[in-house]
């Protein structure tokens, strides 16, 4: 299950909530990418307890990545790992698609050796022993909002009144591509990993200085300490920099996000925007 608040347990587990632990911390971010047939996640994850990590390090408590949506799947990971592939066939990936890390005892802990426990517990961790199978930890919850369509980011349109052959207008839900004439229009794009195609960064470039002046203050936005943005576009440049590991953007980074952020899906943003250019 995915644990959305603090619940009650008969022993101290670790949440970035919990008052069980000196330093209660357990922090996920989760990146997301298409690998052929294969959805490839990138779970990082950050735990401040010693005594936690040394049992997931010794193989006596693992890790369970927790995909949810329409349905629930658990998928146990080794600590070693950094890329997680499941097959598209076995998991469903949509819009607000709801991610979580857990933590699993794979044998009974006794948790006598526990120095990271706040002190109400230290005159009676001795008789503390977590069942096998029990949840010791789970983390904070990361939601993707999936944008399957570049068409959802990008809008194309022919405008024969604009001065010059191009302009870009941000919408509060889509950055707009507009051309003065369909001669204007970069269509002949190769499909590969860069950010080639001038009109789409420069699009997005123009979409993420706009978000920092939106959210950041001093022009400069935490993207994991910030609440969800109001305004549409920003909401899905916000996910899309919480999937791909994006910890601040500011004026000063702008290019090195926009590279980030449009890794992996610039052949889905090259193609959707030729599919624009010609009308579908």
């Amino acid at each position: 299950m995915i644990y959305k608040k603090d619940a009650n347990f008969p022993y101290p587990i670790l949440t970035n909530t919990s008052n069980a632990y000196k330093n209660s911390r357990f922090h996920l971010t989760v990146g997301l990418d298409e690998m052929g047939n294969n959805y490839c996640f990138e779970p990082n994850y950050d735990i401040s307890s010693d005594f936690i990590k040394s049992q997931i390090e010794s193989k006596e408590a693992g890790l369970i990545l927790v995909v949810q949506n329409k349905d629930t799947k658990f998928y146990e990971i080794d600590n070693t790992e950094k890329i997680v592939r499941i097959p598209k066939e076995r998991i469903s990936i949509k819009d607000r698609t709801v991610i979580q890390l857990l933590i699993k005892a794979k044998k009974d802990i006794a948790f006598l050796d526990n120095e990271d426990l706040n002190d109400f517990y230290e005159h009676f961790k001795e008789n503390i022993e977590v069942p096998k199978n029990s949840i010791l930890g789970f983390s904070n919850i990361i939601t993707l909002n999936v944008i399957k369509k570049p068409s959802e980011l990008f809008e194309k349109k022919i405008d024969p009144n604009l001065k010059g052959p191009f302009e870009i207008e941000l919408s509060s839900e889509t950055i707009i591509l507009k051309f003065k004439n369909e001669d204007y229009q970069f269509v002949d794009i190769p499909n590969n990993r860069d950010l080639n195609n001038a009109y789409i960064r420069e699009g997005l470039s123009r979409a993420v200085i706009n978000f920092v002046i939106n959210n950041g203050d001093d022009n400069v936005v935490d993207i994991n300490s910030i609440e969800l943005p109001e305004n549409e576009l920003d909401i899905k440049l916000y996910n899309l920099m919480k999937s791909r590991n994006v910890n601040e953007v500011s004026l000063e980074n702008i290019d090195e996000i926009v590279n980030t952020i449009g890794n992996n899906i610039i052949e889905k943003f090259t193609n959707a925007v030729r599919g624009l250019y010609n009308g579908n």
